[in-house]
C-alpha cells in the first residue's frame, strides 16, 4: 500500500476530528438512558442528533423502532459489484449512578490530560463518531455501500434488536460488520476482539413476613430478609470465589498473559484485596463464568429502622463463557438459587434480560483490511487478538442473521477508560486512531467483491 494515499486520509481525518470532537461533545450531553424509571425523551433526542449526523453523511436516514427505543438506520447503496458494510455503534448509555463519585457533571463533558470525561464517552457515542468521522474523512470518495445502524437500548439488554433487524434491515445483506463498541489492549496498542461472553440478567427477591415487626421484640425466631439475601447470594461462589452454581459452560484456552499486578491496576483493585477464582487470569476474564452481586434494594442503613426487613431484592448478574446457553444458564441459577434459599424463606426470581455468548472468526480479506487499517494507524504496532469479559449482544444475533459476512468487533474503549463507572473517559489520541482505522478499512474493503446474498431472510 503507498504511503500517499495513506498519508491523505489521515490528513482527512485530523481535518475533521475538531468537528467530530464537537459533536461527540454535543451527544455527551444528552442523556438517554433507557432503563425503566429514566426519561425516556432524551433517548429520543439522542436518536434525533445521530439522525442528524448520519444525513449530515449523505446517508438516506430515518429513526425506526419496533417496540422498544428508538434506532437510526442510514443507508448508501454499493456501487454495482462493490460490498456493502454495516456499521455499527448504540446511541444509549448506562445510568451515572452516585453522582458524589464523580469529578465533574457526567453530562457536561469536560478535558483533563488528554481524555475527555462523561458518561458515554467511551461506551459507547465515541463508537457513533468513529463512524462519523470515518465517512466523513473518505466523503465523495467512500466506495462502498453502507448501512449506519446505531441502536437505542444496547445498555439495557437489546431486547428489540432481533425484530429490528426483521423489520428494518431488509434489502442488500451486509459482507462486512464493523461494530465499534469494544475495548483496545492498552493506550497505544489496538485490538480487535474473537469473543464475548453472554448476560444473564435477574433479580432475586426473598420474602419472610407480611410486613416489617419491632427486630427487639422479634429477633431470634424470626429471620429477617437481609440476613436471608445475605446467605442466598453468598452460596454462589465457593470460599475460593469460584462460581458455585452448577450447569454452567467455562473453558480454559487462552494463550495471553494478563499479568496481576496489570490487572489489578485497571480494575483498581485495593491493596490486601485477593483476587477470586482460579486459572489463567485472562481465562477468568473471557472464557469462564462470572457472577457478580450489582445491587439490593433494602432500607439505606442510615435509615433503617429497629424492625426486621420482611422483604429484600438483589440483581444478579451472569456473564456467561462462549458455548453457553442463555436459557439453560438461567435455569442453572433459578435452580441453585431456589435449593439454597435458607429457612424456607419466599423467592421469587425474575429474568430481566439475556444475551449469547460468541466466538468471531478472524480470517479472510476482511479481517486482514482490518488488522492492516490498525496497524498503520497505530504507527506500526499489529493489533492483539482478544476475547472481552462483557457482553454486546448484537455480535452473537448479526452471526446468526448475517452468517456470510465478516464481523469486526473494533476497540473504542481502553483499560482505563472506567466504562459503565464514575469517571467515564475516551482517550483522545486513541480515538484519533480509531477513526483513522475504520476510514483506512472502509477504502481498502471497496477492493473485495460484493458477494452477499440480497433480500430479506
Amino acid at each position: 500500500m503507498a504511503a500517499g494515499p495513506d498519508l491523505a486520509l489521515r490528513a482527512a481525518i485530523e481535518r475533521e476530528m475538531p468537528g467530530v470532537r464537537s459533536d461527540l461533545e454535543r451527544l455527551i450531553r444528552i442523556p438517554g438512558i433507557a432503563f425503566d424509571g429514566f426519561d425516556h425523551s432524551h433517548v429520543e433526542r439522542s436518536a434525533a442528533a445521530v439522525a442528524e449526523l448520519s444525513r449530515g453523511c449523505g446517508l438516506r436516514t430515518s429513526v425506526v423502532r419496533s417496540g422498544g427505543q428508538p434506532a437510526v438506520l442510514g443507508r448508501r447503496a454499493a456501487p454495482p459489484g462493490a460490498p456493502t458494510v454495516l456499521l455499527y455503534a448504540h446511541h444509549d448509555v448506562q445510568p451515572a449512578g452516585d453522582l458524589a463519585r464523580w469529578h465533574s457533571d457526567p453530562f457536561e463533558p469536560v478535558e483533563r490530560d488528554g481524555r475527555l470525561y462523561g458518561r458515554g464517552a467511551a461506551d459507547d457515542k465515541a463508537g457513533v463518531m468513529t463512524h462519523i468521522a470515518a465517512l466523513r474523512a473518505l466523503s465523495d470518495d467512500l466506495a462502498v455501500g453502507i448501512v449506519l445502524f446505531v441502536e437505542g437500548e444496547e445498555e439495557y439488554g437489546s431486547e428489540s434488536l432481533d425484530r429490528l433487524i426483521t423489520d428494518h434491515l431488509g434489502g442488500p445483506h451486509p459482507d462486512v460488520i464493523v461494530v465499534a463498541d469494544s475495548d483496545n489492549w492498552d493506550v497505544g496498542r489496538p485490538a480487535l476482539t474473537t469473543s464475548l461472553r453472554g448476560l444473564v440478567s435477574c433479580f432475586a427477591e426473598v420474602r419472610t413476613a407480611r410486613d416489617a415487626r419491632h427486630s427487639g421484640l422479634f429477633s431470634g425466631p424470626v429471620p429477617d430478609a437481609l440476613t436471608v439475601l445475605a446467605r442466598l447470594l453468598g452460596s454462589l461462589h465457593d470460599d475460593d470465589g469460584a462460581v458455585a452454581v452448577d450447569g454452567l459452560a467455562g473453558r480454559a484456552n487462552t494463550t495471553i498473559d494478563y499479568p496481576e499486578d496489570r490487572l489489578r491496576r485497571e480494575a483498581g483493585v485495593l491493596d490486601g484485596v485477593r483476587l477470586i477464582g482460579a486459572g489463567r487470569i485472562a481465562d477468568r476474564l473471557w472464557n469462564k463464568p462470572a457472577i457478580a452481586v450489582l445491587g439490593i434494594d433494602a432500607p439505606p442503613a442510615a435509615e433503617a429502622p429497629n424492625a426486621l426487613a420482611p422483604t429484600a431484592k438483589a440483581k444478579i448478574s451472569v456473564r456467561l463463557a462462549p458455548g453457553d446457553d442463555p436459557a439453560s444458564a438461567y435455569e442453572a441459577l433459578r435452580t441453585h438459587l431456589a435449593a439454597h434459599v435458607p429457612w424456607g424463606a419466599h423467592l421469587t426470581v425474575t429474568l430481566e434480560s439475556a444475551g449469547a455468548p460468541c466466538v468471531v472468526g478472524t480470517t479472510g480479506p476482511a479481517y486482514d483490511a482490518a488488522r492492516a487499517a490498525c496497524t498503520v494507524a497505530w504507527d506500526g504496532t499489529a493489533p492483539v487478538e482478544v476475547g472481552i469479559g462483557g457482553s454486546i449482544p448484537c455480535v452473537a444475533l448479526f452471526r446468526h442473521r448475517f452468517p456470510a459476512a465478516a464481523i469486526l468487533v473494533t476497540g473504542i474503549e481502553d483499560p482505563y477508560c472506567a466504562a459503565h463507572g464514575p469517571d467515564e473517559s475516551l482517550h483522545l489520541a486513541e480515538f484519533s486512531r480509531t477513526c483513522l482505522a475504520e476510514a483506512l478499512l472502509l477504502r481498502d474493503l471497496a477492493g473485495l467483491p460484493g458477494s452477499a446474498p440480497s433480500g430479506d431472510e
